[in-house]
């Protein structure tokens, strides 16, 4: 029996595991999955911890629950891919044999990258929310935390959820509003970018916010150092901004493996073709989701499309077929605002995010690029999608893997 191989049992590893099992089982194939970790993580909602939005228990579950059956999960750290044998090379020493490769190990934070980042102050005076570990030493935090000058700041790009920095900021503003003590702290969000947001559209709506809600904004500010003896962040220029709280997102990078396997680029990111999935390394490798250096959102909802249409390759590229080249960037964000509120946004490639409604033109019930409260309550809503449909491999009705140019799926107004 032939083997695809999968590296990451994460979010993207999980559903392409589900969307082939049934699939491939009937043209000869098993399905090997390799991840050193045992717990699945929600990452969405390590943005909700630090304000006792969500407990622990609503992020995490046992990875093993959501393996398909017949599936194979081997435990063990990955030391790197031999691509010219086929085969994965473990950190025990053991070897794994595939004929078809998916690397599915996303990104994780570097914050050794940054000079003085790491130190005594980690986890004390900075913080970062990217983690399990982070996300609940920073609720900690702030549920003592008695005011100043709090910083959001964002290292580089790219990052998982480019969105996250910024709905950090938001629910900040709600969150010390709701505990009467909005006066008393000092709002500032630190980018590297020339504004809120990579697109142009939608930084317009979100600095927009940022302003209405008092929230200072540092663009092009490209970090240097962290010099958190005197509790400011310097920039290469020579800027510099204070903090009492530091929450940064530091570099995000791709798994080391990637390095030791002689692939991938300054960041580990996988070389991807951005619209068929395969890999440049070799044409029995592909890549899903954050581990891949396409130039689409790092996030759940892309990782979710991707799947979808690198499912449709790896049995086309079994068949001895063509691949499709159909993946257009899609990614659809929710982006919390406070108060119960939220916008959407939906944008490709080269598609800048829209106005008008979701998933049904005139209908919705959701509307793009507009704060309204059902947009929360589809924020909180993708938890239990997540959990039960996404990651299982399930169809989720009325979404699309790629982005109406027609209109069915919305309505564009701009």
């Amino acid at each position: 029996m032939k083997n695809i191989l999968i590296l990451g049992a994460g979010t993207s590893g999980t559903m392409m595991a589900n969307h082939l099992q049934s699939k491939v089982a009937k043209k000869g194939y098993k399905i090997t999955i390799v991840d050193q970790e045992e717990t699945h993580y929600y990452q969405p909602g390590f943005l909700f911890l630090p304000f006792d939005l969500y407990k622990p228990k609503h992020v995490k579950k046992s990875i093993k629950k959501f393996i398909p059956k017949g599936a194979e999960l081997i435990n063990e750290k990955i030391d790197k891919v031999d691509k010219d044998n086929n085969q994965v090379l473990l950190q025990n020493g053991k070897a794994i044999n595939y004929d078809i490769l998916i690397i599915a190990t996303g990104t994780d934070i570097a914050p050794q990258e940054t000079q003085g980042m790491l130190g005594d102050h980690w986890h004390k005076s900075v913080f970062d929310f990217y983690t399990y570990e982070g996300a609940k030493n920073l609720r900690d935090k702030l549920r003592e935390w008695k005011g100043g000058k709090l910083v959001i700041h964002v290292t580089e790009m790219p990052i998982k959820c480019p969105v996250a920095p910024l709905e950090f900021s938001f629910l900040s503003d709600s969150f010390f509003i709701n505990k009467g003590m909005r006066d008393k702290v000092d709002i500032t969000f630190v980018t590297p970018l020339s504004g809120a947001f990579t697109k142009p559209t939608a930084t317009k709506e979100l600095t927009y916010l940022l302003e209405q809600k008092n929230i200072n904004i540092v663009s092009d500010f490209n970090i240097e150092q962290v010099d958190g003896k005197n509790k400011k962040i310097i920039d290469y220029g020579g800027k510099e901004v204070d903090y009492d709280l530091l929450v940064t997102i530091p570099t995000n990078m791709g798994d080391s493996f990637v390095e030791r396997s002689g692939f991938g680029d300054e960041l580990n990111y996988v070389p991807t073709n951005k619209a068929t999935l395969q890999t440049t390394v070799k044409e029995n490798i592909f890549a899903v989701g954050d581990a891949t250096n396409v130039p689409a959102s790092k996030a759940g909802s892309v990782a979710h499309f991707e799947a979808e249409i690198l499912t449709e390759n790896i049995l086309r590229y079994i068949d001895g077929k063509e691949l499709k080249d159909k993946f257009d960037g899609h990614a659809n964000c929710f982006i919390e605002t406070g108060h119960g509120k939220a916008l959407l946004i939906d944008f490709n490639y080269t598609q800048e995010p829209v106005t008008g409604t979701f998933p049904f033109p005139s209908i919705g019930p959701m509307s793009l690029l507009k704060e309204t409260h059902m947009n929360h309550m589809g924020k909180l809503a993708f938890k239990w999608i997540y959990w039960n449909m996404l990651i299982k491999g399930k169809h989720i009705p009325f979404v699309s893997a790629t982005m109406s140019e027609d209109g069915k799926n919305i309505e564009k107004k701009n």
